[in-house]
């Protein structure tokens, strides 16, 4: 083992990494990134941009040419169906994107290359903590370990596991979690210019399921189908997600035509909360952060964002860095997020799932909030009609929220 040193090391090199080191590298610094696959390796994903996701890639000066544009959602609701264009501010544009992660992740990482960040493929990482503070990491590539001292670190390795875990960052046990599973098929409708989210979902055997199926169009003659659970749920441990996937596919496979399944339907855990986000030496961006849409599984545009406050504020300081960028996540995510999470546990409780989440399109104002919602538009400074009625759901679910958590299923 011999010893090298650089001023950040990056673990993980999907788009919270990505973000991070390319942000970093721009303003100077001396900047490493470990990821354990290799280039080009695919993530499991629904592969849907909101227009937040699409700002943050523009903040970055990332083309998104190679990806196909989105200029709205169609949401569905048992025999109601609503479709509604991205509405568009100052801050986001009016239009998202479906961008298949092996092409998305593999520009990210080549653009944080060609910033000049050092990238190392096919490398595990693991931090080295000495008195409690995070000093750097040991990276092992063909089996060879070698430890790389630096001023800090992000660990961007996606859902909680053993870095995470290493660093005190494990996922809150008492907060809901998500699973979700996608595939790809062939479809006549590939370039739809709309996202499909059908809001009221049932298992195969009509059991009503706390979250949503997909459909999203890729553009290069596929679709992304798929569907997403809360653990809020009652059966949650129970829940077959090939038989979810599979009921979703009976239900809208002849309204897109659809292929046979291209590739085996693959699931995934969605974190959406973390018992902590720093420490010394170091910070979580993105999925490791725990920085997911409990209402939408939705997180690429949060890890996007979070990489580059915390590339931000280790340029400003480095020994600061590590409060300042929790501080700042805190203020810009945190409340939408504890939003989110309340409600997870107000649509999985047992006598009000049976209704289903009809009453989200149910008239066009509320379509609007649900539209809003859904693309990760909405924070604590929101104007409008969104901002003012998510604050106000906030307050009542925190009034609710200890009886929910009380009667709730448990997963």
């Amino acid at each position: 083992m011999h010893a090298d040193r650089v001023q950040l090391a990056v673990i993980g090199g999907g788009p919270a990494g990505a973000a991070a080191a390319m942000r970093a590298a721009r303003a100077g610094v001396d900047v490493v990134v470990f990821e354990a696959g290799e280039h080009g390796r695919d993530k499991v994903c629904g592969d849907g941009l909101t227009p937040r996701a699409v700002a943050a890639l523009n903040d970055l000066d990332v083309s998104i040419d190679d990806a196909h544009r989105i200029s709205g959602l169609r949401m569905i609701a048992g025999r109601t169906q609503r479709e509604l264009p991205w509405p568009g501010s100052g801050r986001f544009p009016a239009y998202g994107a479906v961008w298949p992660r092996r092409r998305l992740d593999a520009a990210l990482i080549d653009a944080a290359a060609a910033s000049g960040a050092d990238v190392q493929f096919s490398t595990t990482a693991a931090p080295v903590i000495e008195d409690g503070v995070v000093v750097g990491v040991d990276a092992t590539t063909n089996g060879v370990t070698r430890r790389v001292r630096s001023d800090m670190v992000i660990v961007a390795a996606g859902a909680p596991g053993a870095v995470a875990r290493a660093v005190g960052a494990a996922r809150n046990p008492d907060e809901p979690f998500g699973l979700a599973i996608r595939t790809y098929a062939e479809s006549p409708r590939h370039a739809d210019a709309l996202l499909e989210a059908c809001l009221t979902l049932r298992d195969e055997h009509g059991t009503p399921v706390p979250g949503y199926g997909w459909m999203f169009p890729c553009g290069d003659g596929t679709v992304n189908i798929g569907v997403g659970a809360l653990s809020t749920m009652k059966g949650f441990k129970k829940l077959n997600l090939n038989s979810l996937i599979a009921a979703y596919r009976g239900i809208v496979g002849d309204a897109w035509e659809l292929g046979p399944d291209l590739e085996r339907p693959r699931a995934w855990r969605l974190p959406m909360s973390v018992v902590r986000r720093h420490g010394p030496g170091w910070v979580a961006v993105g999925d490791a952060a725990g920085l997911v849409n409990p209402m939408n599984g939705e997180g690429i545009d949060y890890g996007l964002e979070s990489g580059m406050l915390a590339a931000d504020e280790f340029v400003r300081s480095p020994s600061e860095a590590p409060d300042r960028y929790d501080r700042e996540v805190a203020e810009r995510f945190d409340a939408f997020l504890r939003t989110g999470r309340r409600f997870a546990f107000l649509i999985g409780h047992p006598l009000l799932l049976r209704s289903g989440l009809r009453l989200a399109v149910g008239t066009e104002a509320i379509a609007q909030i649900t539209l809003q919602v859904m693309g990760n538009l909405v924070d604590p400074d929101t104007p409008g009609t969104s901002g003012r009625v998510l604050r106000a759901a906030d307050r009542a679910l925190a009034v609710a929220d200890p009886v929910l958590r009380r009667t709730r299923a448990r997963a």
